[in-house]
């Protein structure tokens, strides 16, 4: 299970963020990056956030620590900014805080760059779950003591927002074009990708899939949790399924 922690104060907004985020304290003393159960896209998106990070940590990438936040509406009556005030009562319940890295800069591949493999795997994880954040203009990752840390995924799995047929979903080309890590990935050369490929699809098993499920909780998936999960674990395994058309184009 993901920790649980009580948010204690809002401290400010991160305005980058399309979906108004923002940095709390909880009563662990720890400071966190809130995603918010009433922003735009509601529970689908933190729903993507648990499954791809959690799949990304298992998978030996970086991610900062994702905890289940709740919220007292109360929080939301201190707020002096009406839309702030607005997203918290909206809110009021269980959210996701993300751990907040102190110092940690954005990633622009210009000063370090990571190990072409991690970079590898991290487009393959991106393709696989179809994260369309992952470019130049929104590179969602962080460089913290010198290691890429991988953050933002509630922009994945957009088949949840359509539930198109599972094969519909299973073939979707991934458009590799604007990744950040497209050229430092493509150092390994297409033996290289296609060995991270491998590794990579054999490392996302039924038992691993059910395992970062698990961690969703139920109140973010409906009226019928089990079915729904049942329904994600149809469609992330449809999408393992050979030939994989998703797999970026330069992996052989």
């Amino acid at each position: 299970m993901l920790r649980g922690v009580r948010i204690l104060r809002y401290l400010a907004p991160l305005r980058e963020g399309g979906s108004l985020p923002g940095i709390v304290e909880a009563d662990d003393d720890g400071t966190y990056v809130a995603k918010f159960s009433g922003a735009g896209q509601g529970t689908a998106a933190l729903v993507a956030e648990v499954l791809v990070g959690e799949l990304a940590r298992r998978l030996g990438l970086r991610v900062p620590e994702l905890v289940l936040a709740d919220l007292d509406a109360e929080i939301a009556k201190r707020e002096p900014d009406p839309e702030i005030q607005h997203l918290l009562a909206a809110s009021a319940g269980l959210n996701l805080g993300v751990d907040f890295l102190p110092g940690s800069i954005g990633y622009d591949g210009t000063s370090w760059r990571p190990d072409p493999q991690e970079a590898a795997r991290i487009v393959w994880l991106d393709a696989y779950a179809a994260n369309i954040d992952r470019t130049w203009r929104n590179p969602n990752l962080l460089v913290w003591h010198r290691e890429l840390w991988a953050i933002d995924h509630g922009a994945s799995l957009i088949f949840q927002h359509a539930w198109p047929a599972v094969q519909t979903w299973a073939a979707r080309r991934y458009d590799l074009s604007e990744h950040i890590l497209l050229g430092r990935a493509g150092e390994l050369g297409p033996d290289g990708i296609s060995a991270v490929d491998g590794l990579m699809t054999a490392a996302v098993t039924t038992r691993l899939l059910d395992e970062v499920l698990g961690l969703v909780p139920d109140v973010w998936l409906g009226q019928d949790p089990a079915s729904t999960r049942l329904l994600y674990a149809r469609y992330l395994t449809a999408r393992l399924e050979a030939p994989r058309p998703w797999r970026p184009e330069w992996s052989g």
